[in-house]
């Protein structure tokens, strides 16, 4: 499968760079050269959205694709005098994910450092201590220096910045883990529908979005430039297909294709997804016989809930792929959830028409 082979080798390249929130600059570089020949203009706006334009053979009509590039991670808070780095989360930082992990350090200037995240030694801790996962506050980067002045000369200062450090490794034959999958799979996906996208009718904006896992905040401002009538956010989606799950609590799973959001947010706080635009969604997927499932989540939320309630509103949904141990360094994805997903958002743009969309604009009574 060639293309089995093409989506490893651009998630390779997207997760080997590190780029957390307010921090993507790798990662829109490299995002806006894959677009270039893609699309008919192409910019990059003051926050750092990468917003490719696609004009559609009606001219009438506007879709909006978002999937996010940033990551979370940690912000240098303060150095030790021993040369030990304080840090504070950047984004939905578990620390039970962080201890005795292995970090990239970002300098401000692109310089690189290995370190890894400690905590004082198990012989030294009571037999309470021990029982309870390690707050953030108790935890340090170790980078191998043995001052201040040491960190310092190595070009690490207060501000910087800390990813996991992990490669892509492939499980078995379909599935892959890694860190940064939220969402850098996602653009991925956006990318692979671009790249094979055919005659649309309706005009549509690719936009790589920042600051997404700190509050949405690059959807935010690029969907007010862009003033979509749809929109769809391509990100992950919680896959607990996992033992000590009960199966009524699996949103969703792992190889069943693509999932199509219904709902997401504690109490359904975040995207209740537009009605019509799930019914296209899975009018398509079944009229293109891709696999879907449909995605009713108790948490988390995605770029979609904040172009949503841009201006006036916005019919947004989520295309969501299922994903394994979300915000950890071994996030687990399943290639043909993904191949689907750019399918889908595929079929979408190229079945969307000016009259769907003006169908949901709403209709003047008097």
């Amino acid at each position: 499968m060639e293309w089995r082979g093409q989506y490893i080798e651009l998630i390779k390249k997207l997760t080997s760079l590190h780029a957390p929130s307010g921090r993507e600059d790798p990662v829109k570089d490299l995002v806006a050269e894959l677009m270039k020949s893609h699309v008919d203009k192409l910019w990059i706006d003051v926050w750092g959205n990468v917003v490719g334009y696609r004009k559609g053979s009606k001219g009438s009509g506007k879709i909006m694709i978002a999937a996010h590039m940033d990551e979370i991670g940690l912000f240098i808070s303060h150095i030790e005098d021993d040369g030990f780095l304080r840090v504070i989360p950047i984004g939905g930082v578990l620390e039970r994910t962080l201890l005795y992990q292995r970090v990239v350090v970002r300098t401000r200037d692109g310089r690189l450092y290995r370190g890894v995240i400690g905590l004082k030694p198990p012989h030294v801790i009571k037999p309470e201590e021990a029982q309870k996962v390690p707050e953030l506050r108790e935890l340090f980067i170790d980078v191998g220096a043995s001052s201040k002045e040491e960190v310092e000369k190595m070009g690490i200062r207060v501000g910087d910045i800390a990813v996991f450090d992990r490669e892509v490794a492939e499980l078995g034959w379909n599935r892959i883990t890694g860190k940064a999958f939220d969402d850098r799979v996602g653009v991925v996906v956006m990318l692979k529908a671009l790249e094979m996208l055919e005659k649309h009718d309706v005009d549509v904006y690719f936009v790589a979005t920042v600051q997404e896992e700190v509050g949405l905040k690059g959807a935010k401002t690029s969907a007010y430039g862009i003033s979509p009538d749809v929109a769809l956010a391509i990100d992950v989606t919680i896959a607990s297909d996992v033992p000590g799950v009960a199966k009524s609590e699996w949103f969703t799973r792992l190889g069943y294709g693509p999932a199509i959001k219904i709902v997401d947010g504690r109490n359904a706080g975040g995207l209740i997804a537009h009605p019509k635009v799930v019914e296209f969604l899975v009018s398509v997927a079944e009229k293109k016989r891709i696999p879907y499932q449909l995605d009713v989540v108790s948490g988390g939320t995605t770029d979609a809930s904040t172009i949503a309630l841009n201006k006036e509103g916005v019919a947004a949904g989520t295309i969501s792929i299922p994903s394994r141990y979300i915000h950890s360094p071994v996030e687990v994805v399943d290639l043909r959830d993904l191949y689907n997903a750019s399918l889908l958002a595929k079929a979408f743009i190229e079945e969307a028409t000016p009259e769907w969309i003006q169908s949901i604009k709403g209709v003047v009574i008097k």
